[in-house]
């Protein structure tokens, strides 16, 4: 079929306009310097995804210096010019992206780096970062105006860093949504211990050093990061179902009578694997230190680490975290209640499985200790605020809407719903409207009501 002559016309310049189209969306552009998290605005990078990090770090306890360099293997979301990592405070000697030299700038705890070559949409690329100084830890209300990050202990260092304290120690794009693979090596003095994420890989002693290669081969979020350095009494081996497990303990707490740590995390991980689905990570256990001025524990990915020897409360707590904030991380800190209030909820089914108490008298327990007047009920848990993300509220009427949502689809539907969320966002992230709609769909009821009422309202409800 031939065209006429202002048809071809016409045909040509579509084509052309549709050309300058393509051309525009491919142009190169900066990538977002965060992800726009309500909380942290300036976590988090845009314009690429994070694949795998490989962090070579080298720590020096009598100078507290650390030496390191982060290798970020990435996909690019959009056609890129320059983009940025988190990095705070330590100081950076060179960039390579692709194995050339980039330039670099640095401006508040955004690392701005521009290769030699655009990094094209969908293209995988490498950002290698030299870097090294003295790592400072956060302070403020968030953490219960405890310290967390990278902070000093008698014989080492101890490294807890939710929510942004990752990019304490090495460059990242340091936000729970961007979660990649990982393989960590520590280099400390010999007679010191580096204990990571996921699996050893080696450890060997070369000259005054002790090398340790660590792998987490399941996506993990920045938070969840160690490297952990001490002297620390390892017991390796497997939970009653064949799970592996590592449980480092301080030598100086080894002889505490407080808890068996090695026994309840074998115990707490095979029955949690009953509960809310398999285990989803190649290894179980605990770092237990000595860092009583931390005051806290952080359920870091695969191994919990405890900065004193904790109750056994504490540790299903933590243990239960490896589903509910580890394999299922938040899409945005706001949704903290499905890490926290989930793992607290545990608690209380532990204490019913150990036939000490029900769920339910827990429940009353915890609403009755408060008196309406109490500030505990002005959070509003769905969205608690930068400052006040870890309020108590936000754990225990966590828990509480979990029991009330229990006693509302009852047993049977409700201990279908645990397994099936955790496998639905396994290694992945969700929000609490996803949570809500698939509460609704197995148990076949609307549930709106009972989330406005327990996470979206202030004030104690009424029973």
């Amino acid at each position: 079929m031939a065209l006429s002559r202002s048809a071809r016309l016409g045909a040509l310049a579509t084509a052309a306009a549709s050309f300058l189209v393509v051309a525009a969306s491919a142009a190169p552009t900066p990538g977002a310097p965060g992800i726009g998290d309500s909380y942290f605005p300036l976590l988090g990078n845009g314009g690429f995804d994070a694949r795998h990090y490989a962090l070579d770090v080298a720590y020096n306890p009598d100078t507290d210096r650390l030496d390191g360099r982060t290798t970020l293997t990435a996909r690019a979301t959009q056609t890129l010019s320059s983009f940025d990592l988190d990095l705070q405070k330590l100081e950076v000697t060179r960039v390579e992206v692709n194995g050339r030299p980039a330039d670099f700038t640095r401006d508040g705890d955004e690392l701005h780096i521009t290769p030699k070559a655009v990094v094209r949409k969908g293209h995988d690329f490498r950002v290698a970062v030299t870097y090294g100084g003295v790592p400072e830890p956060l302070n403020g209300p968030i953490i219960f105006g405890s310290d967390y990050g990278w902070m000093k202990t008698p014989d080492g260092v101890f490294v807890a860093c939710e929510p942004n304290a990752a990019s304490t120690w090495f460059p990242s794009s340091d936000h729970p949504s961007d979660k990649a693979t990982y393989d960590i090596r520590i280099k400390a003095p010999k007679g010191l211990t580096g204990v990571s994420n996921g699996r050893l890989v080696s450890t060997y002693d070369k000259g005054g050093s002790t090398y340790t290669h660590w792998r987490e081969s399941r996506p993990m979020a920045t938070y969840l990061a160690t490297a952990t350095i001490g002297k620390f009494d390892v017991r390796t081996g497997r939970t009653p179902s064949g799970i592996p497990i590592y449980v480092a303990i301080d030598p100086v707490l080894a002889n505490s009578n407080t808890v068996d740590v090695y026994a309840v995390t074998a115990a707490a991980t095979d029955y949690w694997s009953q509960v809310f689905g398999p285990y989803p990570f190649e290894e179980t256990g605990a770092i237990v230190d000595d860092m009583p001025a931390a005051g806290f524990s952080l359920e870091v990915q695969s191994k919990p680490a405890y900065s004193a020897v904790r109750s056994e409360t504490t540790i299903v707590h933590e243990l239960a975290h490896q589903w509910f904030g580890d394999s299922v991380s938040v899409e945005r800190w706001k949704d903290i209640w499905l890490n926290e209030g989930f793992a607290s909820y545990a608690q209380w089914l532990w204490a019913e499985h150990q036939g000490t108490r029900s769920a339910h008298d827990s429940f009353l327990a915890a609403y009755n200790a408060r008196p309406a007047d109490s500030p505990f009920w002005q959070i509003t848990v769905a969205d608690p605020q930068r400052d006040t993300m870890f309020a108590s509220a936000v754990y225990q009427r966590g828990a509480m809407t979990l029991q009330a949502l229990r006693e509302r689809i009852g047993d049977k539907a409700f201990f279908r719903l645990l397994p099936a969320w955790t496998e639905l966002h396994r290694y992945g992230n969700a929000n609490t409207a996803q949570f809500i709609a698939l509460a609704e769909k197995v148990s076949g009821q609307k549930l709106g009501d009972l989330f406005k009422k327990w996470l979206y309202t202030t004030g104690r409800p009424a029973l």
